[in-house]
């Protein structure tokens, strides 16, 4: 309009992360991890988490509500978080919305500076913890300056609008994927994990297609995107993230029936390699940094895995993929005990 300045592109953009107000707490970091980090020879996405919670200092809360195994997933990151240095680890794992109303469940969380949210199955977290007072809690104490950490399916949960499940594919089709509301704590994206691994570019692409106020954010395995109060995304660890911004979409999403392909066209992609960096509020690429190596110390730590936390990693590793796998797993050891009574 004619007396009018340049109109600034940012401020009409869906608002991705709150701006602090002068005098207001200030927030902490997330770390959206697509699942599969490294937890043996490096360990530089977890050793990212523990040095921005506090270091020795760092009050630290594991939550394995999404996981299927059980108590062995909270076990395995508080000795991994207590091996790197870190006393205080707590374990908690709500599996019935009335756990997350529990004070002593919030207790435990109120004086956290880092709280880690475990793979497994995110409709599950986001169906238990979500609307609670442990999912107001874990808003608050990110608004307070605790960094929030969630790997695989904790990831997903991170975000307002969440990936519930969905089917693989390169191609973007009608009802390959559903979207659930999330915990809230980065509003303006949608993210998926393992998204190489998995092959899940069709369905980011068709979740945008359908909801193209969103940014798509699909992180490869032992990779994260570690945003920080001001909402700059740096990539960390050995994979990519693809960001899929549909600000200018072309789709006929609206009228394709069934399970028939989408048509997507104008979407720009970026795919960003470690120490890359994305401004999600201007939705726009900025200098890289210079990627974290490993310490002689961290590789020396392999030599320490024992073999049974190898085998639960691995374990861990495979949630999400099959949600069938982990019982399929414990048939098969109930069956090798039982041949190996039979033989003796």
């Amino acid at each position: 309009m004619p007396g009018h300045g340049p109109l600034d592109r940012s401020a009409i953009l869906p608002r991705m992360v709150e701006a602090p107000r002068p005098g207001a707490p200030r927030a902490g970091h997330l770390l959206i991890i697509g699942g599969a980090e490294d937890k043996l020879r490096q360990r530089q996405i977890l050793a990212r988490f523990v040095s921005l919670a506090g270091g020795p200092e760092a009050r630290i809360v594991v939550i394995s509500t999404a996981s299927s195994l059980g108590d062995e997933a909270t076990e395995l990151y508080q000795s991994l978080f207590r091996a790197m240095g870190v006393p205080d680890v707590r374990g908690l794992r709500p599996l019935v919305r009335e756990d997350a109303e529990d004070p002593r469940t919030l207790d435990a969380v109120d004086d956290a500076t880092g709280i880690f949210m475990t793979g497994g199955n995110q409709l599950r977290l986001s169906s238990i913890i979500g609307g609670t007072a442990l999912g107001r809690l874990l808003v608050d104490r990110h608004r307070h300056g605790a960094i929030i950490a969630g790997t695989s399916a904790g990831a997903s949960a991170i975000s307002s609008h969440m990936v519930a499940f969905g089917t693989s594919g390169a191609t973007p089709k009608q009802r390959m994927t559903q979207m659930s509301a999330g915990l809230g704590l980065l509003p303006g994206v949608i993210i998926d994990q393992h998204f190489e691994q998995r092959n899940r570019f069709g369905r980011l692409l068709a979740l945008i297609a359908q909801s193209p106020a969103l940014l798509g954010i699909g992180v490869d395995e032992d990779t994260a995107a570690l945003v920080t109060p001001k909402g700059v995304l740096e990539v960390i660890g050995k994979g990519s993230i693809v960001i899929l911004d549909p600000a200018r979409i072309q789709t006929d999403a609206y009228e394709v029936k069934r399970h028939r392909p989408i048509m997507v066209s104008g979407v720009v992609l970026h795919s960003l390699s470690s120490g890359y960096r994305f401004d999600l509020r201007k939705r726009r690429l900025m200098a890289p940094l210079r990627p974290v190596t490993a310490t002689d110390r961290e590789l020396a730590s392999l030599g320490r895995a024992t073999d049974r936390t190898r085998r639960l990693i691995r374990r861990i590793a495979a949630e999400g993929a099959d949600d069938t796998a982990p019982e399929r797993a414990r048939r098969r050891a109930v069956r090798g005990r039982r041949l190996e009574e039979a033989s003796e």
